[in-house]
């Protein structure tokens, strides 16, 4: 007579199981998530663009902005003293 096999999952066993899961959940949404350079920008106004600064916040002095009038994020024309809510300080 055939012994009947029986399977024991372990705590253990289960979260490694789990965690190896989400990071290759994790890898591939990243893979996917990548956005090429052609990749659409976001419209000026889901990006709360304004044609004037906020303060001393202003495109020219944002890490994003591309000089003369474009944006890494933001699509169409963009004016150097202009302002939207992705402003990010440039640094150095």
């Amino acid at each position: 007579m055939a012994e009947k096999k029986t399977f024991e999952v372990s705590r253990r066993n289960m979260l490694r199981g789990a965690g190896l899961a989400i990071g290759g959940a994790t890898i591939l949404a990243g893979t996917f998530a990548a956005a090429p350079a052609s990749a659409a920008k976001l419209a000026q106004a889901a990006a709360g663009y304004q044609p004037h600064p906020n303060g001393d916040k202003a495109c020219f002095n944002c890490a994003l902005f591309q000089a003369p009038s474009s944006c890494q994020l933001v699509d169409g024309k963009i004016a150097p003293t202009g302002y939207c809510k992705l402003w990010a300080k440039k640094g150095g």
